[in-house]
């Protein structure tokens, strides 16, 4: 199936909502638990998600990395108030900072013990943003975790899982999750950015029936 492209922000104030009060825990807990594995033995003082929508895994690696800062950034206005929200309500103000910034020309300077992404590659117009912006954020030895959906072979695939996993979501979040899966990449496709990138040391593995996860560490 061809790659259809979506937007680079779905920041509407029903979408950001919708996004928000979806139940993404299966995913994120995964996410979170395989980050968790990677890093067993390091110590992460300093960890930013890149494109963190509403916020909930920042907040649960926090919550599991106490001795870490971990920096948020989105470039939704809307995404980022809810995260903002979030973060209030966790009590983790002092431990989460949230940047409204757009790749690659409004990341931070410093340098991170772990760059982490979920479900943001598929939004950009140019894949190689994510992977460059990771190349310069990465302090030595730094992990790296990125996950995303797997775009299906055909629409009649795609059907099928946006029934299995989103059944009884509200419409615009089903038709948010079908946009994205008609969006995003095969992990043919990222293999290929992550080499063209320099990133080879990454590795790639296929999570769950609808993701590609890249990890590795970065010296």
């Amino acid at each position: 199936m061809k790659r259809t492209p979506e937007p680079e922000l779905m920041d509407a104030p029903d979408q950001a909502r919708a996004y928000a009060e979806a139940d993404f825990k299966e995913p994120n807990r995964l996410f979170v638990n395989l980050f968790l594995e990677l890093a067993i033995d390091t110590n992460v003082r300093n960890l930013i998600d890149l494109g963190c929508g509403p916020g909930d895994i920042c907040i649960r690696l926090a919550g599991k990395l106490p001795g870490c800062r971990v920096v948020g950034l989105d470039a939704g206005p809307n995404m980022l108030s809810l995260a903002h929200t979030a973060v209030k309500q966790a009590d983790l103000e002092a431990r989460i900072e949230l940047v409204l910034a757009r790749l690659p020309d409004q990341t931070p300077e410093q340098r991170f013990d772990a760059v982490v992404s979920n479900s943001l590659l598929h939004h950009l117009p140019d894949p190689m943003v994510l992977w460059q912006s990771i190349r310069r954020l990465a302090a030595p030895g730094c992990r790296v975790q990125v996950m995303d959906l797997h775009r299906p072979d055909s629409p009649s695939a795609v059907e099928t899982i946006v029934d299995a996993h989103a059944a009884d979501a509200p419409e615009v979040l089903r038709t948010d999750f079908r946009n994205s899966l008609h969006a995003a990449y095969t992990s043919k496709e990222v293999l290929a950015q992550i080499e063209a990138a320099g990133l080879s040391e990454l590795n790639l593995s296929r999570p769950s029936d609808r993701h590609w996860m890249v990890q590795g560490r970065l010296d």
